[in-house]
């Protein structure tokens, strides 16, 4: 993986970004010179039209990330990414038409916006196709040695053996004399020289993944390993970096500590967020002001209570504030006292229904972003009633309220929405990935991919 401001992005998912943008910039010089020959004038030099092309292929680019065209089926479904780019490249074309429009330019002519259309969707297929069947060969990922075969192995081979994994575990070594799980490990005394054994076998990455590494932990030929060239991961940094979450099962104290990474209380990135929290809320609550007052009415309409509800949460350092939305459930939703959302809950209303799914429910949020007690980007806010149980059952559950909380999250985005303690076991996860590994550019891309929650109702209940 490539890692890009502290977030770990695959190699796959780099290289299809940028052979789409070469594709993207190709789609629209060729609408040029079709739209051109059609009318029977003269192009000028390609350059010339270089912020044409790069205006486009940006856009398009925008729209691909928020619509989730790079998921982890981006490489394995042609419907999966036919559905989606036919999404993307349609908002794509529609926003540079509207900007065309406001700037009352003629940079982007609807003839050859329509033929770009054509052309990139055609192009960008063709490209899954051609890189799809490539990179999913195991000769075109990473080569891994895992030092281990128990437990922890075991899940490390279950990773690999997904489609989208950008690794492949060449063998197995286990360390230890107890029984492996993993039953074609092979064992370290069978091995005479573990660095030259590695160097054979190609391996570009060793990974240890000891059960228990009191007293067996093997330095020496780590050392050798390491100086010979190859990369030394540990268990948990390694399922940080591969699945994009914190593993609560392997983590200690020490390792949160002395990792890499919790940053987001610098002055420089705090001041960042915080200004970009400004502009946006008064940007969001000024678009949507009229949405949410057409909404507070249907709410009123549809079932007695007031179109807006007000409830307890716990912000940051574990400091309550008080939370505003729109209405989504009867008013005696929690006459017996509080309780978790379900699926297909009877307590939300019709109009509820809708406003969740879209996340409309969520929009006077932005007033909490304007007062400082939010964020746009942070973990999910909760309530106090839950807070205190999940502290006591999950560990280092508190550390998600060093930061923020926020209208849309790294959780959010990755992780389907839950109501229960195992539920918010894996969204922790994720929320500790998010804290640890905070920069404005993963704030932007959780931004972007807002919008695929929103389109395929992913998440929403």
């Amino acid at each position: 993986m490539i890692r890009l401001f502290k977030h770990y992005i695959p190699h796959a998912v780099v290289l299809l970004w940028l052979v789409d943008a070469l594709l993207l910039v190709a789609a629209n010089e060729l609408s040029w010179q079709l739209r051109a020959r059609q009318i029977g004038i003269e192009t000028a030099a390609w350059p010339e039209r270089f912020a044409a092309h790069g205006g486009f292929a940006l856009m398009m680019l925008v729209a691909m990330i928020s619509v989730g065209v790079y998921g982890p089926d981006a490489l394995r479904s042609l419907r999966f990414a036919c559905a989606r780019l036919l999404v993307a490249i349609s908002l794509g074309v529609i926003s540079l038409s509207f900007i065309d429009f406001l700037m009352g330019g003629q940079t982007f002519w609807r003839s050859t916006l329509a033929y770009a259309m054509a052309f990139g969707i055609v192009l960008l297929l063709a490209n899954r196709m051609v890189l799809g069947s490539v990179l999913g060969n195991s000769a075109f990922r990473r080569r891994v040695l895992v030092l281990g075969a128990g437990l922890r192995a075991q899940r490390l081979r279950v990773l690999g053996e997904r489609p989208e994994s950008g690794f492949a575990i060449v063998t197995f070594v286990a360390m230890a004399e107890a029984a492996p799980v993993v039953e074609e490990a092979i064992p370290r005394a069978a091995i005479h020289n573990l660095t030259r054994f590695v160097e054979n076998l190609g391996v570009s990455e060793v990974v240890l993944a000891l059960e228990e590494r009191r007293n067996s932990l093997p330095l020496k030929d780590l050392l050798r390993i390491k100086t010979a060239g190859v990369h030394v991961n540990e268990f948990s940094s390694f399922l940080e970096r591969e699945t994009g979450r914190v593993d609560l099962d392997t983590v200690n104290p020490s390792w949160l500590i002395f990792s890499d990474g919790f940053s987001s209380g610098r002055m420089i990135s705090s001041a960042a967020k915080r200004s970009f929290d400004i502009l946006a809320s008064l940007l969001l609550l000024a678009l949507t002001a009229p949405v949410i007052a057409v909404f507070a009415v249907l709410v009123k309409l549809d079932s007695k209570g007031p179109a807006f509800f007000r409830q307890r949460r716990v912000g940051l350092y574990g400091q309550d504030y008080e939370v505003i939305k729109l209405r989504s459930m009867r008013t005696d939703a929690e006459a017996a006292g509080a309780q978790w959302a379900s699926k297909d809950d009877p307590r939300i209303t019709r109009v509820g229904n809708f406003i969740r799914k879209v996340r409309i429910d969520e929009l006077p949020q932005a007033w909490s972003v304007l007062k400082g007690e939010m964020s746009f980007v942070g973990p999910r806010p909760e309530r106090p009633e839950f807070v205190a149980d999940l502290e006591e059952q999950l560990p280092f559950y508190a550390e998600r309220h060093m930061v923020k909380p926020g209208i849309t999250g790294w959780a959010q985005i990755n992780y389907p929405y839950g109501a229960s303690i195992e539920d918010s076991r894996n969204k922790l996860e994720y929320d500790l990935y998010y804290a640890k590994n905070y920069t404005p550019f993963l704030d932007l891309l959780i931004i972007l991919q807002t919008l695929r929650v929103v389109l395929w109702h992913e998440g929403a209940r």
